[in-house]
């Protein structure tokens, strides 16, 4: 089977559903390639910043609904470790009427997005796995198998986007990531649990010599604890405790160097298995020469310490489609045929440099704060006197939060209405354009609004 399409998105959270769902509503034809069906459960803290909701709202989720089904607002945040414990307050974010986080279960939220996802008109190919992925732009092909039966399929397309996790290479990289281990390497692990204490509201962080982690209630009341641990640290730790699964050893650990985890769990009862996942990448993996796009952890994993894994991932497909979308004006199927191969590779060459730097400008800082606070919190002889010196000014705190991105939003006005404009002439099935869009713009010129 051979299919063609605009674009190809290789994988379907939040990162590849979003930019699935900007793109088709921009008339696009696009393939979602997901290799698990769905509800299923993923490693993950399952936060959303609330400058994320203006960017859910703009793809057509409805936030108010959203808000009532996630969990408790996320006003404070506290810093976990022994029996010692250090609260501080969540600044508000800028949109009036969503100025607070929400924790989310993946299961919840991947299954709604991948809904509006095929609203939209995205071909969405679940469970398929990605074999190969070969060419350049303009001329794409992707190899792909059904993991439910023996059937395969190929598609082509002028563009190919990644939204894999950072721990899910393609098959041509795996070999290489497994001869790259360390005993450094951070491992992530994560567990729900039913009939937890932990207060409504509260983002506890916990320190702990060669990790890290956190606790918040998602929807329906469950709590979700997670938390990234050294590779040789697990391993000691299972040498110790031997005949019991990592999870296991895990879940013991938190208990036994963070009181509040016991607390919290003296009267839960845990819903399933721990699930664990690795090693993390931390830092960017973007380049602005990069031929497949990249979004979410595919183009850079922040340490989950800071809660924004999900939002940089919905972020970082907005701010790609944005450029897309405002400098093609039309499907890349329609745009080959009108220029050049050489314009096309051109173009495709400043959307990746546009795409990049607009990505640093967004994320970088806040990833460098995401690394120092985790360094920090696998040495807590080191953390606790930094968070002495902090508790006497305690705004510090908050304003060193909003100055790293986290309360800013990515969504503007003008990008919205254009996307309304682009999804109201696919409805009404015209190929005209509105406005200022009509036409080409000339290569390499920069967007006014995005």
């Amino acid at each position: 089977m051979h299919t063609t399409y605009d674009a190809i998105i290789v994988g379907a959270g939040p990162a590849g559903a979003t930019a699935a769902i900007l793109l088709a509503r921009a008339g696009w034809s696009v393939a979602l390639i997901e290799k698990q069906n769905f509800p299923r459960r993923k490693v993950c803290g399952e936060c959303i910043a609330a400058s994320n909701l203006p960017l859910l709202h703009a793809i057509g989720i409805d936030t108010a609904g959203l808000e009532a089904i996630a969990g408790p607002p996320l006003r404070r945040f506290e810093v976990l470790h022994g029996a010692k414990r250090v609260a501080f307050e969540l600044p508000a974010a800028q949109p009036a009427g969503m100025e607070w986080g929400r924790a989310l279960g993946r299961e919840t939220l991947d299954t709604l997005l991948i809904g509006v996802a095929r609203d939209a008109g995205v071909a969405v190919w679940q469970p398929w796995a990605v074999d190969s992925l070969e060419g350049a732009p303009g001329a794409f092909q992707c190899a792909l198998r059904s993991t439910e039966t023996s059937e395969s399929a190929t598609f082509l397309a002028p563009l190919a986007i990644l939204a894999n996790g950072s721990w899910e290479p393609l098959p041509a990289q795996r070999g290489q990531r497994r001869a790259q281990r360390r005993p450094s390497d951070l491992l992530a692990f994560k567990a729900n649990f039913l009939g937890g204490a932990l207060l409504p509201g509260v983002l506890p962080v916990l320190s702990f010599p060669g990790g890290y982690g956190g606790m918040v209630v998602a929807d329906a009341g469950v709590m979700t604890l997670a938390c990234c641990v050294r590779a040789d640290r697990l391993e000691r730790l299972r040498r110790a405790s031997p005949g019991c699964s990592a999870g296991e050893v895990v879940e013991a650990m938190l208990r036994r160097e963070c009181r509040g985890v016991d607390e919290a769990l003296k009267t839960a009862v845990r819903a399933h298995p721990w699930l664990a996942s690795g090693p993390l990448h931390p830092g960017v993996h973007l380049r602005d020469e990069d031929a497949i796009f990249r979004i979410g952890n595919a183009a850079a994993e922040a340490h989950p310490i800071i809660g924004e894994g999900m939002s940089m991932a919905m972020q970082s497909a907005w701010l790609l489609c944005s450029q897309l979308l405002y400098d093609a004006q039309q499907p890349p199927a329609a745009l080959k045929q009108k220029i050049s191969a050489e314009e096309f590779a051109l173009w495709h060459a400043n959307i990746a440099r546009r795409y990049a730097q607009t990505w640093r400008r967004q994320f970088a800082l806040r990833l460098r704060a995401a690394a120092v606070l985790a360094h920090a919190a696998m040495r807590p002889r080191l953390l606790w006197p930094l968070l002495r010196v902090a508790q006497r000014w305690p705004s510090r705190i908050t304003r060193g939060v909003e100055w790293c991105g986290k309360t800013r939003t990515v969504p503007d006005a003008d990008t919205i209405a254009r996307l309304n404009q682009y999804a109201c002439m696919r409805e009404n099935h015209t190929d005209a354009l509105p406005g200022a869009l009509t036409g080409v713009l000339p290569l390499g010129s920069e967007p006014s609004a995005f």
